[in-house]
């Protein structure tokens, strides 16, 4: 049976991951609170940001941007989002 948290993006319970996504005080905050389903979205959304804005992800000053902007997604504050980004259509006759 997989776990579930209280998963702050969403205020219900989720699934949870099944570990912490990186070490550290973080990591561990983020196994304990966000479920999988938003870590998956926020993982969408960073890998957007990485290609959009052309992030050096080796870069400290792109893994604070980042780090800031993940916080923010996971706790549905306004993020920076990709500016080029344009969802792709729902095509009804499919």
């Amino acid at each position: 049976m997989s776990r579930t948290v209280f998963c702050r993006k969403y205020q219900s319970e989720q699934e949870g991951l099944a570990r912490p996504p990186f070490p550290g005080p973080k990591g561990q905050d983020i196994y304990e609170n966000v479920s999988k389903q938003a870590w998956q979205e926020w993982l969408h959304e960073q890998t957007m940001l990485i290609n959009e804005k052309h992030l050096n992800v080796m870069d400290p000053e792109a893994k604070r941007f980042l780090d800031e902007q993940r916080d923010r997604f996971l706790n549905n504050e306004n993020y920076e989002k990709a500016e080029g980004y344009v969802p792709p259509a729902h095509d009804a006759n499919k």
